[in-house]
């Protein structure tokens, strides 16, 4: 391998791929490592968090359908409701950018879409109540929809 000071590396160039320039398409999904609200959730660890969206991944391009992918990074969020009530919870961080080579096919849309489907498979996996979601200069949260047991009994 060529170190940085030696001629092979110095006169190596690089150009801009074809297709590759575009705007930034950026995305983040974020939610918290313990289950349900309150101190006294399951911790989970942040690979269940890659594992989810990993399988996610797979699941899609195994029937050749579209999937983003993207970077997890461990973070924490503190909350002061009050000076008397505060806490502090870990959280799984998925970010990445739609790549105008990768993803030139994709509209906004689709790409929401699919940032919606991925966070609700990673907030079920991780017990969670809500997930946050930003794309672009938007952002949004998703929530659990509890279904009681007379609608289901219902449906049936």
């Amino acid at each position: 391998m060529a170190s940085r000071t030696s001629p092979v590396f110095r006169r190596a160039a690089y150009r801009a791929v074809r297709g590759s320039h575009g705007p930034r398409r950026e995305f983040k999904i974020t939610l918290g490592l313990r289950a349900g609200y309150g101190p006294s959730g399951r911790l989970y660890d942040l690979e269940e968090a890659v594992r989810a969206a990993h399988d996610w991944m797979i699941a899609r391009a195994r029937r050749n359908e579209t999937f983003l992918t993207g970077m997890f990074t461990r973070g924490e969020v503190l909350y002061a409701r009050s000076p008397l009530v505060t806490d502090r919870e870990p959280v799984a961080i998925f970010s990445g950018e739609a790549l105008p080579l990768s993803a030139r096919k994709l509209d906004d849309a689709r790409i929401a879409a699919l940032l919606d489907e991925l966070a609700a498979v990673m907030a079920r996996t991780l017990e969670q109540e809500e997930v946050q979601i930003a794309y672009r200069d938007a952002t949004w949260t998703l929530r659990r929809v509890r279904v009681n047991r007379a609608a289901r009994s219902r449906d049936k």
